[in-house]
């Protein structure tokens, strides 16, 4: 289950992750809250949400190329340590009593921007770590830091933003940034830059959507992802509006709502790591995306506090163990000189469509209610994972 993690380099860089993984949840949980308590606004939590992502869809694929190009450790050492300015920006604003809903769009921008270079090297840079032979062990234990951070990050946000607030959440999620840039000045990665990246940035860019357009499983893959992104994660910015005025559970429950996502998530990451290099990934992605969109259709319809919770355990495992699919397979499937590229396509499906599935759970949820939003996102999800496997019925075979 842990094989990747015998891997020095790997193990060292998982764990400064994993610190600061739970420091942003802290922050996610805090500023949600925040925006909320600021504007008492679905439309503005989901604004929020978009002007964190939108930078994605237009940059990712270049930061890509940049990944492609070169040392994917320097790229990440410089965007990690902006995502801690950012962090620290946003506590002292917070602290001082200054902070407004025009000034956490901003940061929010800014978040967004670093994540388009960030994420692309971040999710490319594991091969370079571990060795193809580690590799869906080690997504799956990335998906383990990832969700066991989203049990312990919103917890402690729901607790600490009592006793210590929300700058004091923020505070803390910066600090929490020097453990992946110690992890990340410690180990060594030996990635060779692609020589035959000398051209522009946007002819290479052009080179890598070719070559996504002209592989069919890829295609269907990232599309797959982009459905999700759209429709199928907007129930997390709209979560403050659940746990106040649909279940009534205050901020501590927001919390527990969210950790109960981030514990299915876990146990899911787990079931898979454990599975290692299995044959016949397609059935078990096709069976997680239908189990995914089930599960959010009655985390929708629900009153009930305890139902609620089940129902995004089952949203939190069987998203985790798709995603994860998903990243396996474009990883295995892609030749190496387009790696960057596709993980940033993949990052642009991911989240840079995010911001218009919120923009659009954000309209809808303020004029037909959230749980009308988040129950139609969950129909689109069914509907589209059902139609793939009946026009590409190949996919349960890979």
């Amino acid at each position: 289950m842990f094989s990747s993690l015998k891997v020095k380099d790997f193990r060292v860089y998982w764990f400064g992750m994993f610190v600061s993984l739970v420091g942003t949840w802290i922050q996610q949980v805090s500023l949600s809250w925040l925006v909320f308590q600021l504007t008492n606004s679905a439309f503005l939590l989901g604004v929020v949400g978009f002007l964190s992502s939108i930078p994605i869809l237009f940059l990712s694929l270049f930061g890509g190329v940049l990944a492609d190009r070169l040392n994917k450790r320097s790229i990440l050492i410089a965007t990690q340590f902006a995502f801690m300015v950012l962090a620290f920006a946003l506590a002292i604003l917070t602290q001082l009593k200054l902070i407004t809903t025009m000034q956490i769009m901003v940061i929010a921008v800014l978040n967004g921007i670093v994540m388009a270079f960030d994420a692309p090297s971040r999710q490319a840079v594991v091969v370079e770590l571990t060795g193809k032979e580690h590799l869906t062990n080690a997504i799956a234990l990335n998906s383990v830091s990832f969700n066991s951070s989203r049990i312990i990050g919103p917890a402690l946000g729901g607790i600490l933003i009592s006793s210590i607030g929300m700058s004091g959440c923020f505070y803390i999620n910066g600090i929490s940034f020097f453990a992946v840039l110690l992890a990340l000045w410690t180990i060594k990665i030996y990635d060779k830059p692609q020589d035959n990246l000398a051209g522009s940035a946007f002819k290479d860019s052009i080179e890598g959507l070719i070559f996504i357009k002209n592989n069919r499983l890829i295609l269907a893959l990232i599309s797959m992802i982009g459905v999700v992104s759209l429709f199928g994660v907007a129930h997390v910015v709209l979560m403050p509006i659940f746990a106040k005025d649909i279940l009534k559970v205050g901020v501590k429950g927001l919390g527990v709502l969210m950790s109960s996502a981030g514990a299915g998530a876990l146990i899911g990451a787990l079931v898979l790591a454990r599975l290692g290099d299995f044959k016949y990934k397609g059935k078990l992605l096709s069976f997680s995306s239908i189990l995914f969109s089930v599960s959010l259709i009655t985390f929708s319809l629900s009153k009930i506090y305890s139902l609620s919770l089940v129902a995004l355990a089952f949203v939190g495992g069987s998203s985790v163990i798709a995603l994860a699919l998903v990243n396996t397979l474009l990883q295995t499937k892609v030749e190496d000189r387009f790696r960057g590229r596709v993980m940033s396509v993949f990052m642009i499906t991911f989240a840079g469509l995010m911001p218009f599935g919120n923009l659009f759970a954000g309209i809808i949820a303020q004029s037909l209610g959230v749980s009308f939003a988040v129950f139609l996102g969950g129909i689109i999800c069914l509907g589209f994972f059902l139609s793939v496997n009946v026009l590409y019925p190949k996919i349960r075979l890979i």
